[in-house]
């Protein structure tokens, strides 16, 4: 939650919630990507785990990724904007590495994550929300007065 300056007793700057303004967005976004990722991978698993156990897997890394991402961005403060930036960067890594297997050998996976081909099959918001993400928690780090 934002403080006043009177309220931390500090005479830092007041800090803002990660949750508030764009980042609203950002907890929105990761929110219905937990749900999205976390659904797929729980019927891909129930379906047909043997088909592509690597790819299923994947998708609920993503998930867990997601959902403590979301997590860190409502709880808000400087460990968890750190927390979040750590994993974000963790998921961008993520992105970038299957994106690139998927185009390279699409035998690897039979069938697709949430992060194959950069995110294509989620209009590429794996690939963007990262970014955007690690900017804002960037931008809150200057505010909070750590």
């Amino acid at each position: 939650m934002a403080q006043s300056t009177e309220a931390n007793g500090t005479g830092e700057k007041p800090g803002f919630d990660l949750g508030q303004g764009p980042g609203r967005l950002l907890v929105w976004l990761y929110g219905v990507f937990t749900v999205a990722a976390a659904s797929r991978a729980v019927v891909q698993m129930l379906l047909d785990f043997g088909k592509a156990p690597l790819a299923y897997l994947l998708s609920a890394a993503a998930a867990v990724v997601y959902a403590f991402i979301t997590y860190s961005l409502v709880r808000g403060g400087p460990r968890a904007r750190r927390a979040a930036l750590v994993c974000c960067a963790a998921e961008l890594a993520g992105v970038l590495t299957v994106g690139t297997w998927t185009l390279a050998d699409k035998s690897a996976f039979p069938d697709a994550t949430v992060w194959s081909d950069y995110g294509m099959g989620y209009l590429f918001i794996p690939v963007i929300l990262p970014v955007t993400a690690m900017l804002w928690l960037r931008r809150a780090e200057g505010t909070t007065g750590r």
